[in-house]
């Protein structure tokens, strides 16, 4: 909430009344008395809840759609000058077959200069084919023809590059849900073809999109401490992606790499640990998260946030609040089966909210659902993964006949693999066949005497068992029989 008041108070008067007065258009009037309270009045989030006569959940939504309602206010200020010069390139023919050439030459210059300013390449080439018609006859024409085809060559670079980057985290999913070798050294084939495309090129466009695919690759593939010392470091690319976004004001791929960006700071104080360092980029990315899912997914693999969030609540002993924030969470979120890893782990998270909420009849129903919805045969670790977790709410609704048939089909799956493979699983389910069985004595001795071995485990592969709490709450109900 901090970040969305310091954006509400630094807003100039003018835009801050535009939003407001679009609010009371639009009958938005709590979402106007939110942006007002915020920005007038130095109260709580209880406070104003109290004022709006709305729920956590509502008043989490009702501040998501203002923060969405303000970034397209803003948007809609950057595109402005943006717009003016693409309409300039659309109307090139006009210019051409109505002006002198004198005057047609001076007018595709000035759009030459502007265009460049903007970092349209796509727009340019349009400008020099015409620069280049217009000087057939001129010692100029070979300038222009060669501009023409230097900067075809650059546009066809970053579309390769654009492409590399949505490969990339697309084979990032099946790799997270796989933890297969093969697959981790073809991420870094592809990182090494982007490396090779950016060189290609002095472009600072180049250099984010190839910076978004290192850092990623450096806090999840293959971690900086196996790295060479003299590789440049993260916060020093993060200092550079900073400089470039502010010297591209009004560029819009930059405005809405922001939030990746901010994910991949998250990420990385995440992954040393400095979790102070780490909050303060969690709010802007918690309150996308949405649209991040949704719309992000060629440029970084906006899943991997629910893990560490996930990951964080339970860090903070707030795990229980999964449950409640998740239905304003992923209000504005559509599901995609056919992106499996981010599906997959989509679910993983609701239910683990159900869990976590006790609402255990519920979570094996949205279990039951994906295992149903989509197929996993290319995923076998995280089909047992699954299977294991929907063993665990058979266990806590204490159905032994589905609980028996699934945990020992789990074990029989489990035979085909390597034994190390799913150690965590088979260790899980020795915890739960010890807890629904007839024999009484010593099961929580028992059971904690297993914990600690689940404990240590990791696993090479995304895995939703060893996000379960092995605490004594736990260990409680899964033994009052």
């Amino acid at each position: 909430m901090a970040k969305l008041k310091n954006i509400i108070k630094q807003l100039p008067e003018k835009d801050f009344t535009s939003i407001y007065d679009s609010l009371i258009v639009s009958n938005a009037e709590k979402s106007a008395f939110l942006l007002k309270a915020l920005r007038e009045r130095n109260v709580s989030d209880t406070r104003i809840m109290t004022d709006l006569e709305v729920n956590a959940n509502a008043y989490y939504t009702l501040r998501s759609r203002l923060n969405l309602k303000i970034e397209e206010y803003l948007m809609e200020q950057l595109e402005s000058p943006r717009a003016d010069v693409l309409r300039k390139v659309a109307n090139i023919n006009e210019i051409i077959f109505t002006k002198k050439r004198a005057i047609a030459i001076a007018t595709l210059k000035k759009l030459e200069k502007d265009l460049i300013d903007y970092d349209l390449s796509n727009e340019l080439t349009i400008v020099y084919k015409s620069l280049k018609k217009l000087h057939v006859n001129s010692p100029d024409y070979f300038h222009y023809s060669q501009l023409y085809n230097r900067h075809v060559a650059y546009m066809l670079a970053l579309d390769k590059a654009e492409d590399l980057l949505a490969d990339y985290f697309k084979k990032y999913g099946s790799f997270l849900l796989n933890g297969d070798e093969s697959e981790k050294m073809g991420l870094s084939l592809l990182l090494r073809e982007m490396q090779n495309v950016a060189n290609l090129y002095e472009s600072h466009r180049l250099f984010v999109y190839r910076s978004i695919m290192l850092i990623f690759h450096r806090l999840f593939v293959e971690p900086d401490e196996n790295l060479q010392q003299d590789s440049e470091s993260i916060e020093d690319i993060f200092a550079r992606i900073q400089k470039i976004f502010e010297s591209y004001g009004l560029d819009s791929i930059y405005y809405h790499l922001n939030l990746v960006v901010e994910f991949l700071k998250l990420e990385y104080y995440n992954y040393y640990k400095v979790y102070r360092q780490a909050e303060k980029h969690f709010e802007e990315v918690n309150d996308a998260t949405a649209n991040l899912l949704t719309n992000y997914t060629t440029f970084v693999f906006p899943a991997q946030f629910l893990i560490s969030k996930i990951n964080r609540e339970l860090r903070m002993g707030t795990e229980g609040e999964l449950y409640q924030e998740a239905e304003g969470l992923f209000l504005d979120y559509e599901a995609d089966t056919l992106d499996i890893p981010r599906h997959v782990i989509y679910f993983t998270y609701k239910t683990l909210a159900c869990y976590y909420s006790g609402k255990y009849e519920e979570g094996s129903k949205l279990l039951n659902s994906l295992l149903n919805e989509v197929s996993l045969k290319k995923y076998p670790y995280i089909a047992l993964e699954l299977k294991s977790l929907l063993a665990l709410f058979y266990a806590l609704l204490r159905d032994y006949e589905l609980f028996n048939q699934l945990a020992n089909s789990i074990q029989r799956q489990i035979r085909l693999f390597e034994k190390d493979a799913c150690e965590n699983i088979l260790l899980l389910i020795k915890i739960l066949k010890i807890a629904v069985s007839e024999v009484k004595k010593e099961k929580t001795k028992k059971i904690n005497a297993i914990i600690p071995k689940l404990a240590n485990i990791k696993t090479p592969y995304f895995a939703p068992t060893l996000l379960i709490k092995l605490d004594e709450k736990l260990v409680g109900k899964l033994t009052e029989f």
